[in-house]
């Protein structure tokens, strides 16, 4: 099982059109550490390169939320697609 599938569990049960999560709180979700590559706004577009298949954001998408890195770089905010 793929880790960011929990992440993608607790998106899908959310109602709020919005929310941010703390890398700590997604490392909670997850139950695992997220990688340094993490901290890079890229790596968590999931506007940017669709075509590059990237557990993260497909956990995004497959839960209707688009995410991007906060500028404080230790939290990611999640707003659902309409």
């Amino acid at each position: 099982m793929n880790p960011y599938d929990a992440l993608r569990d607790y998106l899908q049960k959310q109602k709020l059109p919005e929310l941010v999560l703390s890398f700590e709180q997604i490392e909670a979700i997850i139950d695992a550490a997220l990688p340094r590559a993490a901290h890079r706004a890229s790596w968590w577009e999931t506007q940017r390169s669709p075509q590059e298949k990237m557990p993260q954001r497909e956990a995004c998408l497959a839960s209707c939320y688009i995410a991007t890195r906060q500028a404080d770089g230790k939290s990611v905010r999640f707003k659902r697609m309409k």
